[in-house]
């Protein structure tokens, strides 16, 4: 072998070394492994004959009704709501829809003696804790005084036009009732 042949030879490895580090490369000889997207797989409805022959075949695009939506296939799967409940024994499930075991667990929890006005009471205990820690980081984040909402009235005028009112014999509601204004914040004003 010449020195040229030899040159060539590791020319042309190092250079498909170097083309097989590279992830395009690797794609397109089909190095990489190229695993679903656990996201996207999901299971088809089966193929079944259906019972009336004159219904229109399936349009391409559109949604499958046998499949459901996903939020559907989701509560089918966790509930596993497709399944007849079997009880034991052979024994036909109750009007409830609960097992056996189920209304014995229920029995056991003591679910027949239960409050059923649990939820309001609830509520009325949870409303008062939190009333209470309300308050405390209510001044610490809001440290200021709450402005009171409404329109205040300037006493000494409304006094004034009620005297005035009467003196000429009109009725107390005539007139514009004088209020005061308040005066817009300025950008950095009451921060601190």
């Amino acid at each position: 072998m010449t020195w040229r042949m030899v040159l060539r030879l590791t020319t042309t490895v190092t250079l498909a070394a170097t083309l097989v580090a590279c992830e395009g490369v690797r794609e397109q000889f089909g190095l990489t492994k190229q695993s679903p997207d656990e996201f996207r797989v999901v299971s088809r409805a089966p193929l079944t004959l259906p019972p009336d022959f004159t219904l229109r075949p399936p349009e391409p695009g559109v949604a499958r009704p046998q499949e459901g939506t996903t939020a559907q296939q989701a509560r089918k799967a966790i509930f596993r709501a497709d399944e007849p409940k079997v009880a034991a024994l052979d024994v036909a499930a109750p009007a409830g829809g609960q097992s056996v075991g189920e209304q014995s667990l229920l029995r056991s929890a003591g679910a027949e003696n239960a409050d059923p006005d649990i939820r309001f009471v609830l509520d009325r205990e949870t409303l008062r804790l939190n009333a209470e820690s309300e308050g405390f980081i209510d001044t610490l984040v809001f440290w200021r005084d709450k402005e009171v909402p409404g329109v205040v009235v300037d006493a000494q005028s409304e006094a004034q036009r009620l005297r005035e009112n009467a003196a000429l014999g009109k009725e107390a509601t005539s007139g514009q009732t004088p209020t005061i204004e308040r005066r817009g914040k300025a950008f950095f004003e009451g921060i601190f």
